[in-house]
């Protein structure tokens, strides 16, 4: 065994003392570094090893929003290799191994983490539900550049894209997307199967029932109440809270029309 004293000695000599060292002692001393170096190496290889040993992921519905979701997953170290979609698609940007329709093949996806690549929020509450039943919970798919703040609590199967902004307190409940550049202020609470779209800003205190769908660039003053299965049209500036199922658009924000609940429901 190599004495640590002498790695100590070699690396932080006391002022003055190199003059002392004879060639046969630095020598020793060389190698005796080099051995700890070397055998530091292979324990950081090996804690790298147990990093990555998990399972590869297959998504579920492959396109636009499917690509993003792909990127994110491939920025934070996770290997993905398999799609499901309804028929094998021509175009496959990432090289995708294709498995089926997800009902087909839920044996072959026991081998796989899962994640539902889906904006509608519909279908996506329905595949994520189904799924979890079978398969255990999704994962989540956070780009390593968004901010999330560590109080910050978040359900399974959420999607947090690059240079997305969560503050302190937030809750993201099961499903949630917050895009490209989202920005969530301290203590909103975004309930389950909610988009944020790019750019959206929510200023703080602000509640989304679930379901609801923000557009690109809206803007949410501090303490609304935003009702479920709402969709609010990009650009909009909401002042005022918002009822369950309706439509509201533009700045100042007017309601278009109220939605029939039956008809937000995946087939």
């Amino acid at each position: 065994m190599v004495s640590l004293s002498l790695i100590r000695n070699f690396t932080n000599p006391p002022s003055g003392t190199y003059t002392q060292f004879n060639q046969a002692f630095i020598l020793f001393s060389c190698k005796a570094k080099m051995q700890f170096l070397f055998l530091g190496k292979k324990s950081n290889q090996s804690n790298q090893m147990k990093s990555t040993l998990k399972k590869p992921v297959a998504i579920v519905g492959y396109s636009g929003h499917a690509y993003v979701v792909v990127d994110i997953l491939l920025n934070s170290g996770r290997l993905v290799t398999h799609y499901c979609d309804n028929e094998q698609k021509e175009l496959n940007p990432y090289h995708l191994n294709y498995l089926g329709k997800e009902v087909d093949v839920i044996n072959r996806l026991k081998d796989f983490d899962y994640f539902a690549c889906v904006a509608h929020n519909g279908i996506r509450e329905k595949i994520h539900t189904n799924l979890s039943k079978l398969l255990g919970n999704p994962i989540s798919a956070i780009h390593p550049s968004a901010v999330i703040s560590p109080s910050v609590i978040m359900g399974d199967g959420v999607m947090i894209s690059a240079n997305a902004t969560l503050n302190p307190l937030v809750t993201l409940g099961r499903g949630v997307i917050c895009n490209t550049s989202s920005s969530i202020d301290h203590e909103c609470v975004i309930e389950d199967f909610c988009h944020l779209a790019p750019g959206v800003v929510l200023c703080g205190n602000v509640k989304v029932g679930k379901g609801s769908f923000i557009g690109a660039n809206s803007v949410v003053r501090q303490g609304i109440v935003i009702g479920k299965n709402v969709t609010i049209g990009a650009g909009t500036v909401i002042v005022k809270d918002v009822p369950d199922g309706v439509t509201i658009v533009g700045n100042p924000a007017r309601q278009l029309v109220k939605k029939n609940a039956e008809k937000l429901k995946a087939a």
